[in-house]
């Protein structure tokens, strides 16, 4: 076994393999929250809960209707973004002329509603979600021992937003949604309905959410407060790259969780806050993120 600056490479190679795991999920939420903020101007603070939903609906399909991971995977994505469509049209197209800060208060209070709906009901201790047997067991590559199932989730995860970046940034869907946003009654002219359009947008944004919750749920247990504990860090994530950047959500989620892998290697004190570090930094810097537009 060798080192690098000091440290033995298994034990480097594994905090930077969790740190790219902790980046996918970062990527995924944050890549969710662009979509809705650059596409709705809606800032989502429910957006932890709507993770923890994806997880708990893995859960309730296993436990109850007998459907694996691979089902949850198709299905919670749509249960929680079909709820997640509710919420905006019962709620969020009510304040989509006004400032920020209300759709920042409303979805921080549904946020608490929903966590402390089901709080009341599992409790705070977390519950147990099997690896799937595909994915079980893993691999050693001589410098590191490499688990199926977080390659699994790098490798997919990192499909997922590629191809979330190309519908939004390389289709016509995007131009009639920027369009929709800036002039409604234009676009209405030529029959594209509007709301429809608004709320599928952040449907997909939720679904998002959901996804990253179901890949996380054999990770960590499926716990009514895992979205609480990671919704401040994925936003500092978009703040960094810059709020309503797809790319930039993508490529600093990845970047970042990589960077708190390494701290935690060569300096653990600071693994908590070096996320938040970089975001000062950043902001002092760059106001408008890594990858944002000046307004």
């Amino acid at each position: 076994m060798f080192q690098i600056f000091g440290v033995p490479s298994q034990a480097l190679f594994a905090q930077l393999m969790l740190g790219l795991v902790n980046g996918s999920f970062y990527a995924l939420l944050s890549l969710g929250l662009a979509v809705i903020f650059g596409m709705l101007n809606v800032i989502n603070f429910a957006h932890g809960a709507q993770y923890m939903l994806g997880a708990f609906t893995a859960f309730f399909l296993l436990q109850y209707l007998g459907l694996d991971y691979w089902w949850a995977l198709l299905i919670a994505p749509i249960v929680v973004g079909i709820s997640g469509m509710i919420i905006e049209r019962l709620f969020l197209q009510w304040i989509a002329n006004l400032d920020h800060l209300y759709g920042l208060l409303l979805t921080f209070g549904l946020a608490l509603i929903i966590e402390g709906v089901f709080r009341n009901f599992f409790g705070s201790s977390g519950l147990p979600y099997t690896v799937p047997p595909a994915l079980q067991g893993g691999r050693n590559l001589g410098f590191m021992f490499l688990p199926n199932y977080r390659a699994w989730v790098v490798v997919f995860s990192l499909v997922v937003c590629l191809i979330t970046w190309f519908l939004i940034e390389r289709t016509k869907l995007v131009s009639y949604l920027r369009a929709a946003t800036e002039n409604p009654t234009l676009v209405r002219a030529f029959g594209i309905n509007v709301p429809r359009l608004i709320t599928l947008t952040y449907g997909v944004g939720v679904g998002l959410a959901a996804l990253a919750g179901v890949m996380a749920a054999p990770i960590t247990n499926v716990s009514p407060q895992m979205g609480a504990n990671l919704i401040i860090v994925v936003f500092a994530v978009v703040v960094i790259g810059g709020m309503g950047s797809i790319m930039g959500a993508i490529v600093t989620g990845f970047g970042l969780g990589l960077i708190e892998g390494l701290t935690k290697v060569y300096y653990p004190e600071a693994a908590n806050t070096a996320i938040f570090v970089i975001m000062a930094i950043v902001l002092l810097v760059r106001p408008a993120g890594l990858f944002g537009r000046r307004a």
